[in-house]
């Protein structure tokens, strides 16, 4: 136990060393007033279906926590944010919910996954990038998770199986003020709670 605290401080410590270097070296970008946030529609009208799932490989955050170093586990950690093993997180543009075309395969993984494993709940994490007010993030990160959770019960899963929860922009896994750091940021996050 003592061991994968430490190994998960270093981690921390590395991601956050790392974010603070990338900072240091960035240029500042002024947001122009013009482009404050704009409410969109929280979902997308593609009505998918469940389909077998058969994984030509490993995806990011199946690999056994034993065999990462401190470095490769402090890079999942900002790849796939806090996302619980075989799940994956889904992430969106800048200031939209709607789940983007290259995030849907993700989601069909997760149906599947829930899907196989009944026993299996869900809680869906809204996050966001730090722009914006407080408020308006709290309300981005609940569009984004319940967004990803009609996704999830219109691929099959049971409604009482998810949760949602908005964390706006109070969890950042990437600390720098740049757009691949605000990317990183705009996630949903999976997190099993049996």
């Amino acid at each position: 136990m003592k061991k994968e605290i430490k190994r998960i401080f270093t981690a921390v410590a590395i991601v956050c060393a790392v974010s603070l270097f990338a900072a240091g070296c960035g240029k500042r970008v002024a947001v122009d007033p013009a482009d404050e946030p704009t409410m969109e529609p929280a979902v997308t009208e593609t009505k998918p279906t469940h389909t077998p799932w058969e994984p030509a490989h490993a995806w990011p955050g199946e690999a056994d926590e034993e065999s990462l170093d401190d470095t490769a586990a402090a890079e999942l950690a900002v790849k796939e944010g806090r996302t619980s093993g075989p799940l994956m997180p889904v992430y969106y543009d800048f200031d939209r919910s709607n789940i983007r075309a290259d995030q849907e395969e993700r989601l069909v993984h997760n149906s599947n996954y829930m899907l196989d494993n009944p026993r299996v709940r869900v809680r869906i994490e809204g996050n966001t990038d730090e722009r914006g007010t407080r408020e308006y993030n709290m309300a981005l990160g609940e569009r984004r998770a319940l967004s990803a959770k009609k996704y999830l019960i219109d691929l099959g899963v049971a409604a009482e199986r998810l949760e949602t929860l908005s964390y706006g922009e109070e969890r950042p896994i990437s600390f720098g003020r740049d757009e691949l750091s605000w990317s990183l940021n705009r996630r949903s996050d999976f997190v099993i709670i049996r």
